[in-house]
């Protein structure tokens, strides 16, 4: 290969790359889009143009069959008059006339097929404008959602990896590492008082107050009280009282006294 070939091959795959990279396929198609519709009144147009020279030949065909027919009756009329050299003129330019009519009816022919073939190739074009049409307006939708799409992607990535879910569980976690801490400070805390030691000064602060409440009770003589009232409380206490069977017993025994007496 020589110098100027792959020259020439870098300068392409540099500028085509470059082509390539500033296209933007949804602005393509939506030119496209436009040339199709575009194209559609140019079409008409040359319709139209097929169209005006088949008028023109079928014109152009009927005007010559008429000059035939004319010729013919006036080849007729000299004849009859026995003008034959009247005949043979004009028998020269009736042959003139129907060669023109036959190449103007070939014209016509052709131009027939050419609009006939015209009206197929706009038929066609236009079913195949309405799909390619109908193919871009859904590649554009289906790129629009795909934004969206992308969009709604970027936001929920984003949510996911810098936002709430991240946020939460961080302070979720430093909320429960400040409370273990707060805990196992209270643990300490409570390990280091001597329970113990509170507990025996507050039994001796009540048997200091209980003193102090005896000492007030002998001065003012409701010691004695008390133990008189706690002396009646114990006799009663002592004394036992009779089951009704025992007393319902007695009474028997003396019915049976009475009775050997009176025996």
């Amino acid at each position: 290969m020589s110098i100027w070939s792959r020259f020439k091959r870098a300068v392409k795959s540099l500028f085509g790359g470059a082509v390539s990279a500033m296209e933007d396929p949804r602005t393509i198609l939506e030119q496209n889009i436009r040339e199709l519709n575009d194209q559609v009144p140019e079409m008409n147009e040359n319709i139209a143009t097929v169209k005006a020279n088949k008028i023109m030949l079928e014109k152009e065909v009927k005007k010559t069959r008429d000059r035939v027919e004319q010729l013919s009756n006036r080849i007729k009329t000299a004849l009859k008059s026995d003008r034959e050299d009247i005949a043979k003129k004009y028998a020269k330019r009736l042959e003139d006339q129907k060669e023109s009519l036959e190449r103007t009816e070939e014209q016509l022919t052709g131009a027939e097929r050419a609009y006939e073939k015209a009206l197929k190739v706009k038929k066609a074009f236009m079913r195949e404008k309405e799909q390619k049409i109908q193919e871009a307006k859904d590649a554009l939708r289906q790129h629009e959602r795909a934004q969206w799409q992308a969009e709604i992607a970027d936001t929920m990535e984003q949510f996911e990896v810098s936002g709430l879910d991240q946020t939460h569980d961080e302070m979720v976690r430093r909320l429960d590492e400040e409370s273990a801490k707060n805990e196992a400070r209270m643990e300490m805390a409570l390990d280091s008082v001597d329970t113990e030691a509170l507990q025996i000064e507050e039994d001796a602060e009540e048997l200091r107050a209980q003193q102090v409440v005896d000492e007030f009770k002998a001065d003012m003589g409701m010691v004695e009280e008390e133990e008189e009232s706690l002396d009646s409380e114990s006799v009663e206490e002592e004394t036992i009282d009779l089951p009704e069977d025992e007393e319902l017993e007695e009474p028997s025994k003396t019915i049976g006294k009475q009775r050997n007496k009176s025996e």
